[in-house]
């Protein structure tokens, strides 16, 4: 049996953490449950961007500062990064919504520890959007990174609830809302201020679904809880649906049917995506030395093709060609961007792009 590879713990432990986070959730005797998923989601996506670390032999150590060669340690163990350094790692612009959407439950978790007990239940109805899509964005993360097979769909299920499908339950809902602690209130206000509208009406920083009761003929081939991508509606069904008032929220994923190659780049394709976010020259010579060099699979003709890194490369045995995935084409363009990294990679000087001719 093949050795799993190192980060596999660290990643099933994320997901634990992850399916623990939606249990404490969606458990109605907790009485701290939203703490108890700001908590453990915090440790989910700390150890889904570890795990990533670990793949792509990122080093998330702490140096000591003052001697270049020795590790911070705590408790004789080496120090590793937070979730907010690791995530400035994974997403270097602030602009970016999951990183928005993940840095507000970062300082609210250190908000939230020791405090507002009562308030527990306010700041779930209030920030529910917000929670929803910190576990869809993990879960795309997830997938994205290590491929479906590793998804939360089948763990998860979406739970049996009362909502606001009463009037008098959108009323008691709307009052509830306002008993959020002031200082929580003006957390988010000032939080929120400070983010451009382009990210704070995105469904990665806060995920919105309206919920309809339908009154319709019963079907015996459909099922109870069915969802309309608002992109799939008529300008009528926008416009009705924008006027609605927050009815519930629950959670959906796009179900991916099975593709062949979802999420794989054929090399001509990588190549370009390569050399788009370099500044240096980067062409098919050097993706090819570049998996020579990292083993990631075995040359033109070999008797064994499927031995692959299958982080990195996966063989197609209808079509007998390769596929790259987004994780080796991310760690090429970080690895590249600099002259060390990219004669590491390739075993190549890099040569700078030609300037750009400016008309006169």
């Amino acid at each position: 049996m093949a050795r799993p590879p190192r980060w596999q713990t660290t990643l099933e432990a994320s997901m634990e953490e992850a399916c623990l986070a939606v249990r404490l959730y969606n458990d109605p005797a907790e009485s701290r449950s939203f703490e108890g998923f700001v908590i453990h989601m915090h440790l989910a996506w700390l150890y889904l961007l570890h795990a990533q670390f670990i793949r792509d032999d990122v080093d998330f150590r702490y140096w000591d500062p003052q001697f270049k060669k020795r590790l911070l340690k705590i408790d004789g163990e080496a120090k590793r990064w937070e979730l907010e350094r690791s995530m400035k790692e994974r997403w270097p612009s602030d602009a970016n919504p999951v990183r928005a959407n993940l840095s507000l439950f970062i300082k609210l978790r250190n908000r939230l520890e020791h405090r507002h007990a009562h308030a527990d239940e306010a700041l779930m109805l209030n920030l529910a959007g917000h929670a929803h899509a910190l576990l869809v964005n993990f879960e795309t993360e997830l997938t994205e990174q290590f491929g479906d097979h590793q998804s939360l769909a089948m763990r998860l299920r979406v739970p049996i609830f009362v909502g606001t499908f009463t009037s008098e339950g959108e009323q008691a809902l709307r009052k509830f809302k306002s008993t959020l602690p002031q200082d929580i209130k003006s957390f988010m206000t000032s939080y929120e201020a400070g983010l451009d509208d382009s990210i704070t009406s995105d469904s990665r920083y806060e995920f919105r679904i309206r919920a309809i009761v339908e009154l319709a003929p019963k079907d015996p081939d459909a099922i109870a809880m069915q969802f309309t991508k608002y992109d799939d509606m008529t300008e009528e069904e926008r416009a009705f649906a924008e006027e609605l008032g927050r009815r519930g929220q629950v959670i959906v994923r796009d179900r991916k049917q099975n593709v062949s190659g979802l999420g794989r780049v054929m090399p001509a394709n990588a190549v370009k995506e390569i050399q788009a976010a370099i500044p240096y020259v980067f062409n098919m010579a050097h993706f090819t030395d570049s998996w020579k060099k990292a083993k990631i699979r075995p040359p033109n003709g070999d008797a064994n093709p499927s031995r692959t890194n299958t982080d990195f490369c996966e063989y197609d045995e209808p079509t007998k060609t390769y596929r790259y995935t987004k994780a080796w084409v991310q760690r090429l363009i970080k690895k590249c961007s600099t002259p060390e990294g990219f004669l590491e990679m390739t075993g190549r000087e890099p040569w700078p792009k030609p300037a750009k001719a400016s008309s006169s």
